[in-house]
């Protein structure tokens, strides 16, 4: 089936990305996409956003643009085996495929409950049927639980409020987002979310979650029942690395890459939420992050490195989150930091910038209406990755312009 080129496993942001990024490379060989959903390509981040965008799912690109750049794009197809020493992926309707090089943008799946199964009243996100489905319990203002404090369950929570829906968050942490987002930061969001009315619960365990008919019934340790119409299940994700394993690819945190994102097998890379990477900018140290824009700059050095280049990704990690009316970035990986130094950008946004004892900057966390932090955060990332050691009273003092560290 097909002529040996180039073949892409995964039809999300970094596949899409990877595939038109070889044509643009001047790649002319077959280039063959594969995705096991049904749909065009969609972006997954309006999912779990409030506003019109993620009333409709909104394609990555317009179908047109697939066949203009000569990409074949199977839709609702599974690969089931890689044979590496063949060349060839076997996919789910016996079909099989010759490949030359092969990118794994297999993505990511939300980690399940033990024990729990995904029923009519429990949810997780990661289609669009299943943003569909939650949708449709906040819409008819019911009691949306949701278990789980990191930015999907936060990004829910504000749309379930928005929509008109009684909602309660249970983070079994002592504060919600404990991973990657510096306290003061978290406890702002905590804060704004109770103020528009979200139930929010810390530092409980869970005994027992139990369906029936009509309602979910959450029980927690310290003898309180919540008992909502749905309950969603937003606990992170666990790395879709089913295809990398059966074909004897290193794991670590997912698919190991190396810093060209080339697998422990020369003729497959992986990029996106599915792989681990090292940073260079924190001595090699690996890494594995979900976010858009991650799988977008690691697409395009995925192609460029199929096709021969020796191309090392060095990027900051970086992310973000829309609640309410805020948004919260963060560029670059606090742990490590000895010393935080806050500057405020307004009465509303604040920026906080994380030191290392040698007085490095390692990181930079922000969270203010709109765009307030967006220009600090991306001059602060430039920082980062120059591994500056800008003086922290010039850090604190708001009239002195980032740029000028820099």
């Amino acid at each position: 089936m097909g002529s040996s080129g180039m073949v892409i496993v995964g039809a999300g942001e970094a596949g899409v990305r990877a595939g038109f990024a070889l044509r643009e490379q001047g790649y002319q060989g077959t280039v063959t996409l594969i995705g096991d959903e049904p749909h065009l390509p969609y972006e997954r981040p309006p999912l779990s956003k409030t506003g019109a965008e993620a009333e409709s799912v909104r394609p990555i690109v317009a179908e047109a643009r697939f066949a203009e750049a000569g990409i074949t794009l199977f839709r609702g197809r599974k690969v089931t085996a890689i044979d590496t020493a063949g060349h060839t992926l076997a996919l789910g309707d016996g079909d099989s495929l010759p490949y030359e090089r092969l990118l794994l943008a297999t993505g990511a799946s939300p980690r399940r409950l033990p024990g729990l199964e995904c029923g009519t009243r429990v949810h997780v996100l990661r289609t669009v049927e299943q943003a569909a489905a939650i949708r449709e319990v906040m819409r008819h203002g019911r009691h949306l639980a949701i278990l789980g404090g990191g930015f999907i369950g936060l990004e829910l929570a504000a749309m379930g409020r928005a929509l008109g829906a009684t909602v309660t968050l249970i983070e079994v942490q002592p504060r919600v987002l404990m991973r990657g987002v510096p306290e003061p930061l978290a406890l702002a969001l905590q804060t704004r979310h109770q103020a528009e009315g979200v139930n929010i619960i810390c530092g409980v365990g869970i005994e027992t979650i139990t369906e029936n008919d009509t309602l979910v019934s959450i029980a927690l340790a310290d003898g309180r029942r919540i008992a909502a119409d749905a309950l969603v299940v937003g606990i992170g994700a666990e790395p879709n690395t089913m295809l990398a394993a059966g074909a004897g690819l290193a794991l670590e945190n997912g698919i190991a890459v190396d810093d060209r994102l080339r697998t422990s097998d020369p003729d497959i890379f992986a990029a996106g939420d599915c792989c681990s990477y090292p940073v260079a900018v924190y001595g090699g140290r690996r890494v594995r992050l979900e976010s858009w824009r991650n799988a977008q700059e690691q697409g395009n050095v995925a192609a460029a490195n199929m096709l021969g280049k020796a191309e090392a990704f060095d990027a900051v990690p970086w992310f973000w989150s829309d609640q309410y009316d805020l948004t919260l970035q963060v560029a670059g990986l606090s742990d490590g930091a000895t010393a935080t130094v806050s500057r405020s950008v307004s009465t509303e946004a604040e920026i906080l910038f994380h030191l290392d004892a040698d007085g490095r900057l390692l990181a930079a966390s922000g969270l203010g209406p709109g765009g307030a932090v967006a220009r600090d955060i991306r001059l602060a990332e430039m920082l980062v990755a120059r591994r500056a050691h800008p003086d922290p009273s010039a850090l604190a003092d708001p009239s002195v312009k980032l740029k000028s560290l820099l």
